[in-house]
């Protein structure tokens, strides 16, 4: 499973003040040279992202309630959510302070079941949403999460790989930035469909024989990487 809260600190400060709720809150940029940290779906409406500066998400949503971070709070909050976790398995792997990794193989409930435990347990003990991707591998099962955000859970299972992957951005191909995305735009690769065209030797000129095996395996929903 990989499990990621959903705008984790916006969704701290709407639960601590409920007023917040179904507003546009911007966590970060409060100053000139400051920049957004994260923000509710509400403040994604109007083209508002994390790594933003906060001149240009003002600009966007001058409506938008722009907080400062409290980190002491999102971390006591994020040990609440981690004690959760372990009680379903302790094969963790811990990304941030609101994703991570766990291994549920061999655990007598269905993965499936599992999920809707933790979404339905975060809820009710921390008053917070998180959505939850399900599948073989650590790569499909980030995507998954991704899939129906916020309050999401999806799975992606053996049969449904290449064909599901095929429409999506190789922007989605973990491991692959902005500037790598735009190296393989500049010859005709956009989504993983066409990623799924191009050879070895093609992608280890652009990045090299050990990340191009990478890009290559997970292209066709292969990632042996271990919880």
């Amino acid at each position: 499973l990989h499990v990621d809260l959903d705008a984790f600190f916006a969704s701290v400060e709407q639960l601590d003040n409920p007023s917040f709720k179904g507003k546009p809150v911007i966590v970060g940029g409060t100053t000139k040279r400051g920049v957004v940290a994260t923000c509710s779906y509400e403040a994604r409406r109007f083209g508002i992202h994390s790594a933003m500066s906060g001149f240009m998400a003002k600009k966007l949503c001058p409506k938008g309630i722009f907080l400062k971070p409290r980190m002491e709070k999102y971390m006591q909050i994020s040990k609440e959510v981690f004690k959760i976790l372990s009680e379903v398995t302790d094969q963790i792997q811990r990304i941030s302070i609101d994703e991570a990794y766990l291994d549920v193989t061999g655990l007598d409930l269905s993965p499936y079941k599992i999920a809707v435990w933790i979404k339905k347990t975060v809820k009710n003990r921390v008053g917070i949403t998180i959505s939850v991707g399900i599948s073989y591998n650590k790569f499909l099962a980030k995507l998954a999460s991704d899939w129906n955000k916020p309050d999401g859970i999806f799975e992606i299972r053996h049969g449904d790989v290449p064909h599901i992957l095929k429409p999506l951005s190789i922007i989605k191909v973990y491991g692959l930035g902005k500037k790598s995305a735009i190296k393989l735009n500049s010859i005709g690769i956009f989504t993983i469909g066409d990623l799924l065209q191009c050879d070895r030797q093609t992608l280890s000129y652009f990045f090299g024989e050990s990340r191009a095996d990478e890009i290559y395996n997970r292209a066709r929903g292969i990632d042996h990487s271990p919880v």
